[in-house]
C-alpha cells in the first residue's frame, strides 16, 4: 500500500496547510508579546514613580573647582561624542526651583569624584515650586525664638505647623473658591436682570450687599494667606545655599534615605492616594489627576446613556422590520463606513453641529442676556454627544448581530402562543439579545474613553477647577468643560514646560488610564456574564 504524501502532487505544498499555520501563529505570537512589553513597561514605569528613591549627594570636579550636588538618579545612558568616543553620564532630579532654574541635569560619571547618601537628607514637597532637595537646619516663626533641627522639638514643632497650613489651606480654597465663587455668581445674575429689569429697585441693594460680602471674604483670605507665610522652615542644600520656605507651602516632608522598606511602601501609598484625590498643580506636572478621572468617567457614562438607546432602536428596526431591500444595505454600508471615519472628522462635525449651530440655539433661546456663551462653547454634553456619534455604528453592529443570534424556534414558539411581534421582541428577543448588546457597549465604553482628538475640539480643556457635578444649584453642569486622562497625557507629555519632569506623571496617567478603562469594562463584563447565564437560550 501506497503511502500518502503530506504534499500535493501538482503543486508540493503542504496539504495541512503547516506553513500559513505557522504564519498566522507568528503574527500573533509578535502582537501579544508586542501588548505584554508595552503593558509591563506601562505598568513598572508608572508604579515606580511612586516609590521614594534615595537622595544621593554627588561631588563634581571641574578642573580645579568642586562642585556638591543633591538629587534622585533618575537614568543612566551613554552618549558619544563627535570624536566618537562614549561617556557614561547620569541624569539627576535636583529641584530646589529656588536656587536654580534646571531642574533636571546631565553629569558625565568620569567628573564624580565621590557619591554619598547622608541620612538627613530630605525631599520637601511643595504646594507652589515644585520639589525642594536638602538638610533640615531649623524652624522660625515671627516673634520666637528658632527651633534648631538637632533640638528634641523640632520634629513635634515642625508637624504641628505642616497641620496648621493643611487646615489654613482648606478653609482659603474654601473662601475663595465657594463663597467668592457664589458672590461671583449672584454678582452676574444682577447683571442680567439690571440689563432686562433696568428700573428694578431692589437690585441696587443687593449689589451693596454682596459687594460688601466679597470685600469682607477678600479680607478674610488675605488674612488666611498671610498667616500661611509666618512660619518658616530653613533648609541648606548640598552647596551650603540656605533657603526659606514658608510651611504654609509645605505639603509633605520626607526623609528618603532614613525610610526603611515599611516606610517607603507606606510613602509609595500616600502618594497614589494623593495622585488619585488631589487635583493637579505646576502645569499639571505636580499633584494628582482627580478631575481628569471625574471628566473621564462622567464622559464614558453619559456617551453611554446616549449610544445605548439609539444604537439599540436602530438595530432592531434594521434587523425586526425594516423590509430588506437595496435601501437597507446602503444604510448597512453606511454604518459599517462610519466606524472607519478618523475621528477629528468627528470633533470637526461636533464642533459646527453641536457647539455652534445646537449651542448657539439654545444660548438665544435660554440665555439671550447673558452676554458670554453658555452652550455654544465646548462642554461635557457635547463631548459626550461627539463621542456618542463616532461610537453609535459599534453598537448597533453589536446590536444587529446579537438579534441575529437569537434562535428561530424561539421567536416562533412565542408567536405560536399568541404574542405579538412586538412582545416578541419585548419579551423574548431582546432579553435574550443583551449579553451581545452588552458587548457593543463594552467595546464602545473602550474606544469613548480613550479618544482624544475629537475632545480636543468640543470641551476638554488642560485645568478645569469646577467639575461638571458638584454642590452649586442644579448639582449638574452640562455645559462646564472638563479634564479627560487621554487629553491629560497628551498634554504632559506633549505641552509640558519641562517635559523630563512631565515623564512620572505621563506613565502614572497612562496607567491610571489603562486600569480606568479595565475596570469599567470589567464591571460591564461581569454584568453580561450574568445576563447570558439567566437568558442562556442565546448562543450569542
Amino acid at each position: 500500500m501506497a503511502i500518502r504524501s503530506n504534499t500535493f502532487a501538482t503543486t508540493g505544498r503542504s496539504r495541512k496547510g503547516e506553513p500559513w499555520v505557522w504564519l498566522t501563529a507568528s503574527g500573533l505570537s509578535i502582537g501579544v508579546v508586542l501588548t505584554v512589553a508595552l503593558l509591563l513597561l506601562i505598568i513598572f514605569k508608572g508604579l515606580s514613580s511612586f516609590w521614594p528613591a534615595r537622595i544621593d549627594v554627588l561631588e563634581i570636579k571641574t578642573g580645579d573647582s568642586v562642585e556638591k550636588v543633591a538629587g534622585i538618579i533618575t537614568q543612566a545612558r551613554s552618549r558619544k561624542d563627535v570624536d566618537g568616543s562614549f561617556h557614561k553620564e547620569i541624569q539627576l532630579f535636583r529641584g530646589n526651583r529656588s536656587l536654580t532654574p534646571e531642574l533636571f541635569l546631565f553629569i558625565d560619571e568620569a567628573k564624580i569624584s565621590s557619591t554619598e547618601r547622608p541620612a538627613d537628607m530630605c525631599l520637601i514637597e511643595q504646594l507652589e515650586g515644585g520639589k525642594a532637595i536638602g538638610r533640615l537646619r531649623s524652624f522660625t516663626e515671627s516673634g520666637n525664638a528658632p527651633v534648631d533641627a538637632t533640638s528634641q522639638e523640632f520634629q513635634k514643632v515642625l508637624k504641628n505647623a505642616l497641620r496648621e497650613g493643611s487646615r489654613t489651606r482648606k478653609q482659603l480654597r474654601k473662601i475663595e473658591r465657594d463663597e467668592i465663587g457664589e458672590v461671583n455668581k449672584g454678582l452676574e445674575q444682577l447683571r442680567i436682570l439690571e440689563k432686562t429689569q433696568p428700573g428694578d429697585s431692589g437690585t441696587a441693594s443687593r449689589r451693596a450687599d454682596l459687594e460688601a460680602r466679597y470685600l469682607t471674604l477678600a479680607a478674610d483670605a488675605r488674612t488666611l494667606r498671610e498667616r500661611l507665610s509666618t512660619r518658616h522652615l530653613v533648609v541648606e542644600a548640598a552647596d551650603g545655599r540656605t533657603m526659606e520656605i514658608a510651611t504654609g507651602n509645605i505639603l509633605h516632608v520626607f526623609e528618603s534615605n532614613r525610610a526603611g522598606f515599611f516606610s517607603r511602601l507606606w510613602e509609595t501609598l500616600h502618594r497614589i492616594w494623593n495622585f488619585l484625590s488631589d487635583e493637579p498643580r505646576e502645569a499639571n506636572t505636580e499633584g494628582g489627576a482627580f478631575p481628569a478621572i471625574f471628566g473621564t468617567v462622567t464622559m464614558t457614562l453619559v456617551m453611554c446613556l446616549f449610544v445605548t438607546p439609539f444604537g439599540v432602536i436602530t438595530a432592531i428596526y434594521l434587523r425586526e422590520y425594516a423590509k430588506q431591500g437595496f435601501l437597507v444595505r446602503a444604510v448597512r454600508i453606511s454604518v459599517n463606513n462610519l466606524a472607519g471615519v478618523p475621528s477629528i472628522v468627528f470633533g470637526v462635525f461636533g464642533l459646527a453641529f453641536f457647539v455652534y449651530f445646537l449651542g448657539g440655539e439654545i444660548d438665544s433661546l435660554f440665555f439671550p442676556d447673558k452676554g458670554a456663551a453658555t452652550y455654544k462653547t465646548g462642554g461635557m454634553l457635547w463631548a459626550s454627544l461627539t463621542l456618542a456619534l463616532m461610537t453609535v455604528p459599534v453598537v448597533i453592529v453589536a446590536t444587529e448581530e446579537a438579534l441575529a443570534a437569537v434562535p428561530r424556534g424561539v421567536r416562533e414558539a412565542a408567536l405560536a402562543c399568541g404574542a405579538s411581534k412586538w412582545q416578541v421582541i419585548q419579551r423574548v428577543v431582546l432579553p435574550a439579545s443583551l449579553p451581545g448588546i452588552l458587548t457593543g457597549i463594552i467595546l464602545a465604553m473602550a474606544r469613548g474613553a480613550g479618544e482624544v482628538a475629537p475632545l480636543m475640539l468640543v470641551g476638554v480643556v488642560k485645568l478645569a477647577p469646577e467639575l461638571p457635578i458638584d454642590g452649586s444649584f442644579p448639582f449638574v453642569h452640562p455645559e462646564r468643560k472638563f479634564m479627560h486622562l487621554g487629553f491629560h497625557i497628551y498634554d504632559l507629555g506633549f505641552q509640558s514646560p519641562d517635559s523630563e519632569a512631565a515623564k512620572p506623571m505621563v506613565f502614572a496617567t497612562t496607567l491610571l488610564l489603562i486600569v480606568l478603562v479595565v475596570a469599567m469594562n470589567l464591571t460591564a463584563i461581569i454584568l453580561r456574564n450574568r445576563i447570558r447565564k439567566r437568558y442562556a437560550v442565546s448562543s450569542f
